[in-house]
């Protein structure tokens, strides 16, 4: 695999979560481009502009805010809202191109969305939709970290769940996840891959173990989506072996998680892994939170780990080298796929399902 895939611009991204974004200045990166990200005290709005003053580039994020406008740190050029320079220091008159680049946002789910391509092309119906992650029947834990390689990188790790048995073990791999087949489907007009991995008698790993409760051995079922480029859903249930989760009814020895990953990249070789875990069981117990928040970040951070690895690795490949590909990628060749019409069919964006 070429370890630089190209950036399709005209995608909605996930920039932040809304609890991050507020009076405090924010400074990230969405396919190279620097924003700064702030809280409207008029309406509270989330607003995301170019994160460099016109003036001499100064990051804007390591400015002030007075009311809604930005003050640069360095020379005092001030922004509105829109990303309009409304003051210059020592003169009256304001430069025609004293402006810095606003760009579209949306709030849904959780999630703080951003447009980087053309503005005249966002669609907010074009949001993909994680409901469950502020849905008043699940409790959610989150965080991102920061992975130094190429986001097709986490895309390929994600849609391929068999490396849970080899690098997760002791956490949520099994030697059940390896060892069953999947089934993928791919909807290319959507851009949505989907890969389903089904269990009926695995081990139940110690993420499940200590947050459920179920001792024994379980039936297991991983149900993924992604939807191209920037979000993955994994529909994640577990019940005692011999309860299928589909017919559990809402029988209370049965439970379901949602794993969900927004996949954006920052820069080339630099992507933001964003994760939450919403659960529809023991949702008031700050216990089941603390424990499921510290496992699964572990299981982030070892992602972290390999993949800053296999970029470096990557980094170093002879010209001509050739990847072997076997069954269980199909999804993330089928990904892969997607990622690059995208690209070349400039970014139309795709159709959701609204």
């Amino acid at each position: 695999m070429p370890h630089t895939t190209a950036f399709a611009r005209n995608q909605w991204y996930v920039v932040a979560y809304t609890y991050e974004v507020g009076r405090e200045l924010l400074g990230r990166s969405v396919l190279g481009e620097p924003l700064v990200l702030y809280r409207s005290e008029e309406d509270g709005a989330a607003v995301a502009l170019s994160d460099r003053c016109v003036h001499r580039r100064f990051p804007l994020s390591e400015s002030r805010l007075d009311g809604d406008r930005i003050v640069c740190g360095y020379h005092g050029f001030t922004y509105d809202t829109t990303g309009a320079c409304v003051s210059v220091p020592g003169q009256k008159r304001i430069p025609r191109t004293a402006r810095v680049a606003s760009y579209p946002v949306v709030e849904r789910d959780l999630f703080v969305w951003v447009w980087i391509g053309d503005p005249a092309l966002a669609d907010p119906g074009a949001v993909p939709r994680a409901p469950h992650m502020d849905s008043p029947d699940w409790t959610t834990v989150s965080g991102m970290e920061v992975i130094d390689a190429d986001y097709g990188l986490l895309v390929d790790n994600l849609l391929d769940l068999s490396h849970e048995t080899y690098l997760h073990g002791g956490y949520i791999g099994t030697p059940e996840v390896a060892e069953t087949p999947i089934v993928t489907e791919v909807d290319e007009e959507a851009g949505v891959v989907r890969v389903s991995r089904r269990m009926a008698d695995a081990e139940c790993p110690p993420f499940y173990a200590r947050s459920t409760g179920i001792r024994g051995r379980i039936t297991r079922w991983q149900d993924i989506e992604y939807h191209a480029p920037c979000l993955y859903l994994l529909h994640s249930r577990v019940a005692p072996a011999g309860l299928l989760p589909e017919a559990d009814g809402g029988d209370p020895n049965a439970f379901h998680t949602e794993i969900t990953y927004a996949i954006t990249p920052s820069d080339r070789g630099r992507v933001y892994d964003f994760w939450a875990v919403s659960r529809d069981f023991a949702r008031s117990d700050d216990e089941v939170s603390s424990l499921m928040r510290d496992l699964n970040h572990t299981v982030v951070m070892q992602d972290v780990d390999a993949l800053n690895l296999l970029q470096r690795t990557l980094a170093h490949e002879h010209t001509g080298y050739q990847e072997l590909s076997i069954g269980i990628d199909a999804g993330g060749l089928a990904a892969r796929r997607i990622l690059a019409r995208l690209v070349e069919e400039g970014d139309k964006p795709v159709e959701r399902v609204r």
